[in-house]
């Protein structure tokens, strides 16, 4: 007669867990033989051994899991306990509570009387033997739930008993060290990478407050809470963080910057650490950076057939200073970086500077900045000019410095592309003088500007047909005539569905606007005159907006009018 407490888990699987992971093209194989070679050093499941290698996330092996062994997940198949139920399963008596907290089990009953039981490892032999001893023949139903939220359930359970957890403000530097090298915290902080690397985040943060830590995602341009965690984890995570990232664990009032290189979630990734203090603890940032990206062209950029055209005209000029403007994460360097593959026929001697490297392009030579040595983008592009370049891409042009370099460099035979920040292509003329570069140096080398934000593209598998056309309609029907002949408006709306996560959006697209310097242009940049004034005659040439061109783009059904609305301003 079988016992009580079995289960389908207990069966003998039909296949391993890195078999199905493998089969669905979730992990690879080498990953697999990583995680086993490990697992015959150290033991353990084979699944927390390849989230710990950063194959996968949690969230991909609970799936996987759940199909293998036949069990319920907590907060999906089954729901999860309130502090009610929780305190009904400790005043029950059948299991101790500080038991409970020491294992990281947690017990309860479900509305039919069964008891639930969700823990780290339901299937380790020692849990099951424990609760076969105190329940004796009561039937048990095991469950898998989630780091984060068995964490919260576990400490719902410690304020229920009136006991504080553990403190780590005054904790010391060795302290923070081991924590930080524990398992629970190891696996936390690869599970959010992992996470963020499987949902397409740019950006993770961690935001500690007074009483909680959000852990948050940045989406194509737009951030998302992903996790609540207690703010006691916050020092074990931002030590777990500081240490991987080459900073310094003791520092807590300077800012600090650090870098990785770590395998998450099947890809290789280059990662940028920013720690600022804060009111409540440091906020900590992490941008991720892929080291294998799509090859970059800029047809693949999404402008229209007008703008392509004179990209690829600038990108084969021979001299003068070609300008890219916008403000931070607004896909500026991508550009570049098309633009640099665009003018790379093999022929060209081609040198970037560079704060930090994003990509690593063949045939390129690429300069890291160290401002710390002195290494600057001036420093640099001095020594640049001795290097018989043809192009030169400096990073940005940040001061007067800079600036004049740049001017010095297109003027004796170089094409030099580069980033500004402005709010629009015009606003670049102005912003140079304002610098303190003469008017007659700002549009005597100066090529072109463009200018540039990026959209949301709208979720190809639940996006819907506008019931009518929007109010805005009428400011692109003559633009869409011209650049699209007859194609007839395909205005569309975001609804949400689980492949974009629910936010109707996935992926993003680049919104521009052009200007050529004519001579005509020179003349107003050489007289001082107005944006208004410069931005009219840029009209008369075929300029068009941001906001024109994100609306040509909804035309189209790539994106939404209140999206191009949102980014360009209403």
């Amino acid at each position: 007669m079988q016992h009580a407490l079995a289960t389908p888990a207990e069966k003998d699987p039909p296949r391993l867990l890195g078999e199905i992971l493998q089969a669905e093209g979730l992990v690879r194989a080498e990953d697999v033989q990583r995680a086993l070679d490990m697992q015959r050093r150290i033991g353990g499941r084979i699944g927390a051994l390849l989230m710990r290698v950063g194959a996968i996330s949690e969230d991909t092996l609970l799936d996987a899991l759940a199909r293998q062994l036949e069990l319920p997940v907590v907060g999906r198949e089954v729901a999860e306990p309130d502090e009610a139920v929780l305190r009904d399963a400790m005043l029950d008596g059948a299991i101790n509570a500080d038991w409970m907290l020491d294992q990281q089990v947690l017990l309860w009953r479900g509305e039919d009387g069964t008891w639930l039981c969700a823990a780290r490892d339901p299937l380790a032999s020692a849990l099951r033997e424990s609760l076969r001893f105190v329940l004796g023949h009561e039937q048990v139903r095991f469950c898998l739930v989630s780091s984060q939220i068995l964490e919260r359930l576990l400490d719902q359970l410690s304020r229920v008993q009136h006991r504080d957890g553990e403190a780590y403000g005054d904790a010391d530097v060795q302290h923070l060290r081991e924590m930080a090298e524990e398992a629970p915290i190891v696996e936390l902080v690869n599970n959010v990478m992992s996470q963020g690397v499987e949902q397409r985040a740019s950006d993770i943060h961690f935001e500690p407050e007074e009483s909680r830590l959000l852990v948050r995602f940045r989406i194509d341009g737009v951030l998302y809470t992903r996790l609540t965690l207690q703010r006691e984890r916050f020092n074990a995570v931002a030590s777990r963080i500081k240490l991987i990232s080459g900073m310094d664990i003791a520092e807590r009032r300077l800012p600090q910057d650090g870098r990785m290189s770590a395998r998450v979630s099947g890809q290789d990734m280059d990662i940028r650490v920013s720690a600022l203090p804060g009111v409540h603890g440091e906020s900590i940032v992490m941008r991720l950076l892929p080291k294998k990206r799509e090859e970059l062209g800029l047809e693949r950029l999404g402008m229209q057939a007008d703008h392509l055209a004179l990209m690829r005209e600038w990108a084969g000029e021979s001299n003068g200073i070609v300008l890219v403007t916008g403000p931070t994460g607004s896909g500026k360097s991508t550009t570049l970086y098309a633009t640099l593959a665009a003018s790379n026929d093999g022929q060209k001697k081609i040198i970037t500077v560079e704060d930090p490297v994003e990509f690593q392009l063949s045939g390129v030579t690429q300069i890291q900045t160290h401002a710390d040595i002195g290494l600057d983008f001036a420093g640099a592009l001095r020594s640049i000019l001795r290097q018989d370049p043809d192009v030169i891409m400096v990073g940005e042009i940040r001061d007067l410095e800079t600036a004049r370099i740049a001017v010095q460099a297109s003027l004796t035979g170089h094409l030099v592309l580069s980033t500004l920040h402005t709010n629009d292509a015009i606003s670049a003329f102005t912003r140079l003088v304002d610098m303190g570069v003469e008017p007659f140096l700002v549009s005597t080398p100066l090529r072109a500007v463009q200018a540039q934000r990026l959209v949301r593209r709208l979720c190809t598998e639940c996006a819907r047909q506008a019931g009518e056309a929007p109010p805005v309609a009428g400011e692109v029907r003559e633009l869409a005539a011209a650049l699209l002949g007859s194609t007839a408006p395909n205005w569309k709306e975001p609804v949400g569905c689980p492949r974009c996560l629910h936010t109707g959006y996935r992926g993003r697209v680049g919104i521009y606007e052009l200007v050529s310097v004519s001579n005509e242009m020179r003349h107003m940049i050489n007289e001082g005159a107005s944006v208004t004034d410069m931005t009219a005659q840029a009209r008369k040439e075929g300029y068009r907006s941001l906001r024109q061109d994100g609306l040509l783009k909804a035309w189209q059904g790539l994106t939404s009018v209140d999206e191009v609305l949102r980014v360009t301003g209403s």
